[in-house]
């Protein structure tokens, strides 16, 4: 193990031991400047060790998730390998859900390249984005605009949802518990995307290896009802085999894609 390793090893045990660390404080406990712990944070969070909060580091809430602009640009490039894989494996000319969060934004950009789509989505960011650069018909379903992020929720919304039958379902996840359950931190968030899988032929879970860390506590459903799961790492080895258990398909992004 290297200097560096150690160190971040080391500050992941202290979060742990504590809860909330402060760069200062780490800087001072490893006789490193505070630029250097502000890297050794960055990639800690990067690998979904642990979670980079303003002035520190801490442990993954399970009641508030990372804030919406904050997510936007975490781990950007390995979300844009995962659109770009999971949309090569929706065909043009059918239809699709695609709910809240950048990964499924990310799938949403790189669909600009098909044809004769119909996308129906409670997520005001996909469905601006899709207007402004397609002819795709676009449905947004009802219901009450969370500010932060362009996410439509609420009864109107899982009612308008539940009026369609689509082929295909993107949908993404805040965590993905050991024994398969897939979490998220909004109960109304939750209830919508509960509607989409219910009314999709094919669901498509999209979500970065930070997920298999973080545990939400409102669960959505499981991992046996999702078709394919679009990933950039390998998952751990219990979801892995709940997956081939379940033949659910896993699909990894990886440079190359």
């Amino acid at each position: 193990m290297t200097g560096v390793e150690a160190r971040r090893s080391a500050i992941v045990a202290a979060v742990r031991q504590r809860g909330f660390v402060t760069i200062e404080a780490l800087a001072s406990q490893f006789g490193v400047t505070v630029q250097t712990i502000r890297r050794d944070l960055n990639e800690l969070s990067a690998e979904g060790r642990l979670e980079r909060y303003r002035g520190g580091g801490g442990l993954p809430s399970s009641v508030e998730n990372i804030d919406y602009a904050d997510r936007r640009i975490t781990l950007s490039a390995e979300k844009t390998r995962i659109g770009r894989l999971a949309a090569r494996h929706i065909p043009s000319h059918c239809s699709v859900f695609i709910n809240i969060g950048t990964t499924p934004e990310a799938v949403a950009r790189e669909l600009m390249r098909h044809d004769d789509l119909s996308v129906i989505t409670n997520n005001l960011n996909v469905a601006i984005s899709l207007a402004e650069a397609t002819e795709f018909r676009i449905v947004v379903a009802g219901g009450t605009v969370r500010n932060r992020d362009g996410a439509v929720l609420g009864q109107l919304t899982c009612d308008t949802l539940s009026q369609f039958r689509v082929d295909v379902a993107v949908i993404g996840t805040s965590g993905i518990d050991a024994d398969g359950a897939l979490l998220d931190y909004d109960y109304e968030e939750v209830r919508a995307t509960q509607t989409i899988l219910a009314q999709a032929r094919r669901t498509f879970l999209v979500a970065d290896h930070t997920k298999f860390t973080r545990r939400p506590m409102v669960q959505v459903g499981r991992i046996a009802q999702i078709d394919t799961f679009f990933t950039d790492r390998p998952p751990p080895p219990e979801i892995a085999a709940l997956m081939e258990r379940h033949g659910v398909g896993l699909a990894i992004a990886d440079a190359r894609d």
